[in-house]
């Protein structure tokens, strides 16, 4: 089986406003907000309202993500998310199939 290589990917998307704020509402919620925090060693987290569609590996993307988002990735106040699928599921999205978010740490106690 022979690799297949990708020489230009669109990420791009658009999601439905009312779909939207359903995925920002559970984004965001208290509990998964503490749940990031925790996972990421944080002592607390706020959604950027910052999401992205994974992308395949390419000489322009050798990290998996739109340009524009890999500042986020070894940046130490920010954590990469995958959306998880039920919250896309309960949201309504079902395109794209996988979003990642980003989060950032508030330094708050």
């Amino acid at each position: 089986m022979a690799l297949k290589i990708i020489d230009h990917f669109d990420g791009s998307f658009t999601l439905d406003p009312d779909a939207k704020a359903a995925l920002f509402e559970l984004l965001k919620s208290d509990a998964f907000l503490q749940q990031v925090a925790q996972q990421a060693s944080y002592p607390a987290v706020e959604f950027t309202e910052l999401l992205f569609q994974p992308v395949p590996y390419s000489a322009a993307t050798p990290k998996g993500m739109p340009t524009e988002f890999e500042k986020f990735q070894n940046a130490v106040d920010y954590v990469i998310i995958n959306v998880p699928p039920n919250f896309m599921f309960k949201a309504k999205i079902f395109k794209p199939s996988r979003l990642c978010a980003i989060y950032r740490n508030t330094n708050e106690a």
